[in-house]
C-alpha cells in the first residue's frame, strides 16, 4: 500500500514537471510568435518590455506615473481629492482605466485593499449563486458572469502597477463611463432576474 501511494506521489510530481516545461516551452514560442504578429505599438504594451523602463516618460509613462500615485498614498492615503499627482492630472485617465491608481493615492493601503475585498466577495457572492442553480443555462450564464468580473478587477488592477498589458479595461462600478456602468448593470440584473425564476420554480 505505502509503495503504491509512493507511486502515485512519484507520477503526480513528475507530472508537475512536465506540467512547468510545456508551459515555458509554450510561453517562449508564444512570444516569438506575438513578435512576429504584433505591430510595434502592440508590443509596446506587454509589461516587462526593456523600452518601457528605458523610456519612463514616454511608452512607461501611464504606468510609471500610476506606480508613483499608489506608492505615494502609503497606508493610509493623503484624503480625499488630497492626491498630488491625481489633483494636478500628472496620470493619464485616472477617472476611467487607471481609477485604482486615485483610490490608492487618496486612500492609500487601506482604500486600495477594501475595493479589491469588495469586488473579490462580488465575485465569490455571483459564484455562490451560480452553484445553487437548477438550470444549466443560468449556471453558466452565471459562471460567465463571475468571469467578467474577475478578469475586469484582475487586469485593471494589474496594469494599474505594471504587472499586466495596458489594454483599457474598465474597473467594475468604480471606473467613469455610462456604458461600462450600464454594462456591469445589465450583467447583473439579468443574473438576478434568472435567480428568482429559480425560487419561483421551487414553489
Amino acid at each position: 500500500m505505502r509503495n503504491f501511494v509512493l507511486k502515485r506521489q512519484r507520477k503526480r510530481f513528475y507530472g508537475f514537471i512536465a506540467v512547468g516545461f510545456i508551459a515555458s516551452a509554450g510561453s517562449s514560442a508564444a512570444w516569438t510568435t506575438l513578435s512576429k504578429v504584433l505591430a510595434s505599438h502592440q508590443r509596446d504594451r506587454i509589461p516587462g518590455d526593456a523600452r518601457q523602463m528605458e523610456d519612463p516618460r514616454g511608452l512607461g509613462y501611464n504606468v510609471k506615473q500610476s506606480q508613483t500615485a499608489i506608492g505615494s498614498g502609503g497606508f493610509a492615503g493623503k484624503g480625499y481629492l488630497e492626491g498630488t499627482l491625481t489633483k494636478f492630472k500628472y496620470v493619464p485617465m485616472q477617472s476611467t482605466d487607471f481609477i485604482f491608481c486615485t483610490v490608492g493615492e487618496e486612500w492609500g493601503f487601506i482604500g486600495t485593499a477594501f475595493v479589491v475585498i469588495l469586488l473579490s466577495a462580488l465575485v465569490l457572492r455571483i459564484i455562490q449563486i451560480s452553484d445553487r442553480q437548477r438550470s444549466r443555462f443560468t449556471r453558466i450564464y452565471a459562471y460567465c458572469v463571475a468571469s467578467i468580473f474577475f478578469l475586469h478587477l484582475l487586469i485593471n488592477v494589474g496594469m494599474t502597477i505594471g504587472l499586466a498589458p495596458v489594454i483599457g479595461i474598465p474597473l467594475p462600478f468604480f471606473s467613469y463611463g455610462g456604458s461600462s456602468m450600464i454594462a456591469f448593470t445589465i450583467l447583473l440584473s439579468i443574473l438576478v432576474r434568472l435567480d428568482a425564476e429559480r425560487l419561483s420554480n421551487l414553489r
